[in-house]
């Protein structure tokens, strides 16, 4: 256990002075952490919220006050050290955060696994894979932006893993804080049951302090850091208001939870231990949100809030996870219920949720969910059946690892050397067939040329592209035959701008992006029927392969998917050649009619067929699909898909008009807006297409003063005048390319 877990914070302050070696060295001495056997005294959490609402500076505070650094440092790296969650270079010279960062901490005696995860939407990868496997998450909001566009992402992907939240109101102590109007765009916005349980004691420069509403005490930050707590009295000045705010939390704690309910119909005042009590069961049914407040770069309220990480966040056996068990092959998998007992009595199940390449070799992050997995043991990869040794198990500190001998359910941990993707599931029995649910990947959508400036440095190129590709699922490479470059794509320009100035700054490979391409695909419109007969004889055996059935487009919120369903019966087309018959379809997708973009939104529904005794073979079922495709390429009705993005721009309420006609003119629709302190917010779903360019153009009308934020929100039909010019520009490129090729190969002969 920390050696200073149990040691009050004036205790603290005197064994910093007197200590004759660091807290760091004192922490790092000890050969193998200890690990709390009892479920209860864990927590795995994650911080989560917009760009820049002090995410990593509030992480920075945790990791001190619970003793687990010795200095705080800033997150733009002011004084050449940076943030300890910050451990990239280039995070600390931008001052964001680029890579999800896992460390574990103690306070009052529990265990805290938390991870930082990224802000930028370009990087929500990081975040879909941390919430999916926490178990509770401080959704951290800016005092003056409130609820933005990356909140509603985050509160999204919360709302998918049901992942249990507090929020936490940060930056108090800015100009315009105001966190009465974040509480109510929580339950505008975000449609949480939200309440405050702390009020802050002034504002701005006179933010002092904040208000426990729940044991009704103010509770002061004293000390160089704030690290000394000191509770007194509430003000006079906040009776009435505090009065008033434990009414309306005890109100919206009482909706939720059926305990507290009752009481608050009987009339009857609920105490301390009642309302704690209400607040936590309703918290873990996601059904109520308890709110803090606070200022993590002041140093003020952060202990607080890691005691309500403590009393309202669930422990890992309060979480109801669910394995798919695997019964007869072709079939659905069943749902078992996971036992989170920390023992060796069940069965060892972890899932490999993130993966780092570093130069010793692949670290990859593991989520325990059941059983024990100790220091030598074997692992099976449920998806690939391969076996490997366990030969050192760590637990990570920031870019920093710390030996442990065996980890339990409920733990997070890194294992070295193996080798596998992320969403892999391991157990350590090879004939258990239980498997977890992966993460949602989200799709790329904006893909550049990227091509190395120095062409005799492709083994460092390769191993780059080998590496981001296999860390970030969301980051994808490929070359493109007919333009004869490589063709990299993500979530947006900041993403791939980050991973090739990583490119020079860890593999020594200057590369040159190319402009901005959006990832457009194309759907069917309108149901078309196939029958498609592949023969070819050349001496010898041939080829003979007939598909007959229908392409079905699929409904609008499912214009990603590409679906293949086999409806044959008999034996006119024989099962085994049916695998070849939709990889044929799936190949054939990669490239529409339109214009050369994947083909989605579809189901390719095989009815019937014929095959020949002799001529029959999966090559020749596999070119049928293809040729069927080309057939519902010349004779279905296609139409282009592009990607929407909503788009939050804020401005001086006096650049409104500008503003609002610059993002109409660029084909944008209004859905919201929000103005407060003479400032405006318009929320807008917009084209990708239409969006390059438009930073320089906002900074333009609103004398520099105006900034916006983007993230994808779905993909949509493109108007008939785009579709036909985004057509032009495609046959131009291909005459383009046609007439280099010909070049090319008189230049051969």
């Amino acid at each position: 256990m920390h050696p200073l877990a149990f040691l009050g914070s004036r205790s603290f302050v005197a064994l910093r002075k007197q200590a004759p070696f660091s807290i760091r060295q004192r922490y790092a001495s000890k050969k193998a952490i200890v690990i709390h056997k009892e479920v209860e005294k864990i927590r795995n959490m994650g911080i989560s919220a917009h760009i820049d609402s002090g995410k990593t500076t509030l992480s920075e505070r945790i990791l001190y006050y619970t003793g687990r650094i010795e200095e705080m440092h800033e997150v733009k790296g002011k004084d050449q050290v940076g943030a300890v969650m910050d451990s990239m270079e280039l995070e600390r010279q931008r001052g964001i955060t680029i890579k999800s960062a896992a460390t574990y901490t103690e306070w009052n005696g529990k265990n805290i696994n938390f991870i930082d995860t990224p802000g930028h939407v370009d990087f929500t990868v990081e975040v879909e894979r941390a919430l999916r496997v926490l178990d509770g998450a401080i959704l951290v909001l800016c005092a003056v932006g409130g609820v933005q566009s990356q909140t509603l992402t985050v509160n999204r992907q919360m709302a998918r893993y049901h992942v249990p939240t507090i929020g936490f109101i940060n930056k108090l102590d800015r100009l315009s804080a105001d966190p009465k109007r974040v509480l109510m765009l929580m339950r505008e916005k975000l449609h949480h049951n939200a309440a405050f349980i702390q009020l802050p004691i002034g504002l701005e420069s006179k933010f002092s302090g904040i208000v426990d509403l729940i044991n009704e005490r103010a509770i002061y930050f004293d000390g160089e850091n704030g690290e000394t707590v000191r509770y007194d009295a509430i003000p006079k000045d906040m009776l009435a208001e505090v009065k008033d705010r434990r009414q309306e939390l005890i109100e919206h704690v009482s909706n939720a939870d059926e305990t507290l309910g009752n009481l608050f119909l009987e009339e009857k005042t609920p105490t301390v231990q009642d309302l704690m009590a209400g607040i936590r069961r309703a918290c873990l049914k996601r059904e109520f949100t308890p709110v803090l407040v606070g200022s993590a770069l002041k140093n003020k309220g952060v202990q607080p809030l890691l005691d309500a990480v403590i009393d309202f966040l669930p422990n890992p056996a309060e979480r109801e996870n669910y394995g798919l068990l695997e019964t007869t092959k072709g079939a659905e998998p069943e749902h078992v219920p996971l036992n989170p007992a920390r023992d060796d009595l069940h069965p060892f199940l972890g899932l490999a949720f993130k993966i780092d390449v570093t130069r010793y070799g692949q670290l990859t992050y593991i989520r325990v969910y059941q059983g024990c997995m100790r220091r030598g043991d074997f692992v099976w990869n449920a998806r690939t059946g391969k076996k490997v040794k366990v030969g050192r198990l760590v637990r990570m500190h920031s870019a920093d690892m710390e030996d442990v001998t065996e980890v339990y359910a409920g733990d997070i941990c890194a294992l070295f050397g193996v080798d596998c993707a992320s969403g892999d599931t391991f157990v350590t029995q090879h004939d258990y067939r239980v498997s977890m649910e992966s993460m949602h990947i989200p799709e790329p959508v904006i893909s550049m040329s990227l091509t190395a400036k120095d062409s005799t440095v492709t083994e460092n190129f390769s191993k780059a592209i080998n590496r981001f590709t296999k860390e970030d699922p969301t980051f994808r490479v490929h070359y493109d035959g007919e333009m004869k470059e490589m063709i990299c794509q993500g979530m947006g320009e900041l993403h791939l701008e980050i991973y090739a100035q990583r490119m020079e700054r860890e593999y020594n490979t200057p590369v040159i992006l190319g402009k901005p391409k959006v990832a457009f695909r194309e759907t069917l419109t309108a149901p078309v029927q196939f029958d498609y007969l592949h023969k070819r004889q050349s001496g010898g055996a041939g080829q003979y392969g007939r598909v007959i059935g229908t392409l079905e487009p699929l409904e609008p919120a499912r214009n990603l998917e590409v679906l293949f369903k086999d409806l044959t019966v008999g034996t006119n087309l024989p099962k085994p050649f049916i695998p070849a018959v939709e990889k044929g379809f799936r190949h054939a997708c990669e490239k529409g009619p339109l214009m050369g973009a994947k083909a989605s939104g579809i189901r390719f529904v095989v009815k019937d067929g014929a095959h020949h005794i002799v001529d029959s073979n999966e090559i020749a079922f596999m070119l049928a699909a293809q040729g069927a495709m080309e057939d519902c390429y010349e004779q279905g009705k296609w139409q282009i898909l592009e990607p929407i993005m909503t788009v939050e721009v804020n401005a001086p309420i006096e650049f409104q008009g500008q503003v609002t006609a610059q993002l109409q003119r660029r084909q944008g629709m209004v859905t919201g807006t929000d103005s407060a302190h003479d400032w405006f917010s318009v929320f807008v779903e917009i084209p990708l297409n239409e969006m390059f360019g438009y930073s320089s153009e906002l900074r333009g009308a609103t004398q520099g003063k105006g900034e916006f934020t983007m993230e994808y929100c779905r993909y949509s039909p493109c108007l008939p005048a785009t579709q036909e010019a985004l057509i032009q520009q495609y046959q131009k490129e291909q005459e383009v390319a046609d007439a280099q090729a010909v070049l090319k190969k008189k230049k051969r002969n």
